[in-house]
């Protein structure tokens, strides 16, 4: 098993992709290719850096916030593109974007939707 699928295997279980595949609600292409996406930062050296939001980071950093996404941030991230009606125009640095923000943004994103449905309608 060379380096890439052994990436792709802790990703998945990671995000329990069993959940996806039995799941009708959403595109497992989509997953997938998130998933492609996340072993594609993997894979590359630690030394080197990659863009996120417009900043060059070490991709050590990237790295590891890429082994705490889980299933949540996953569906998260898929929301978030399937409700943006914006042109986006470098679609790679989107989501590389969104799933380096995902755990950082997840639960106070949540959190406003929650309180705007309680309270923002009044």
């Amino acid at each position: 098993m060379d380096e890439m699928d052994k990436y792709k295997c802790v990703v998945r279980k990671n995000i329990n992709y069993t959940c996806f595949e039995n799941d009708w609600a959403y595109d497992i292409k989509m997953v997938d290719e998130l998933i492609d996406l996340i072993v594609e930062i993997m894979t590359l050296p630690d030394t080197t850096t990659v863009r996120i939001g417009g900043i060059e980071k070490n991709v050590a950093l990237v790295k590891s916030q890429f082994m705490k996404l889980k299933k949540a941030h996953i569906e998260y991230v898929i929301n978030c593109l399937k409700k943006n009606t914006t042109k986006i125009s470098n679609i790679h640095a989107y989501l590389l974007t969104t799933l380096y923000n995902a755990p950082l943004t997840m639960d106070s994103y949540y959190q406003a939707k929650v309180n705007y449905d309680l309270y923002g309608n009044s």
